[in-house]
């Protein structure tokens, strides 16, 4: 299973906790998987979870990202994009959810965010039961 996201910023967090669940709603046999990997298969994006509730916790996340690896630097990179490619690091490539009857066990304020370091761009997501 693959979802695409088109984001719209150079750095952005985007809530696909719905679109997974959508996507594990179509499949029969997410109902007898115990958990599900979600791969990010970019270098310069990823995947983590975090509070959905209170979008000033994803803006915090940024604003601490964006001081941690500042976008200009004496990187070595000639791309000019390294800061994504750490960020990217930091944030990780896949993370796993437990399932219950296909169902995402996710804790009460918890979400799915895919996240942007080198947007506007077209991504992809994979799902793997």
């Amino acid at each position: 299973m693959e979802i695409s996201i088109e984001t719209t910023q150079h750095t952005q967090f985007v809530d696909i906790t719905d679109r997974i669940q959508a996507e594990l709603d179509k499949f029969p046999k997410a109902k007898n998987a115990s958990s599900l990997a979600i791969f990010v298969p970019h270098t310069t994006a990823g995947i983590t979870i975090n509070e959905h509730a209170d979008p000033d916790v994803v803006a915090d996340i940024i604003t601490a990202l964006d001081k941690l690896v500042p976008w200009r630097a004496s990187y070595r990179h000639t791309e000019g994009n390294s800061a994504a490619h750490i960020k990217a690091v930091l944030t990780g490539s896949s993370v796993t959810v437990p399932l219950r009857d296909g169902r995402l066990q996710l804790g009460t304020w918890q979400g799915i965010y895919f996240c942007e370091f080198d947007g506007p761009r077209q991504r992809r997501v994979r799902l793997c039961l």
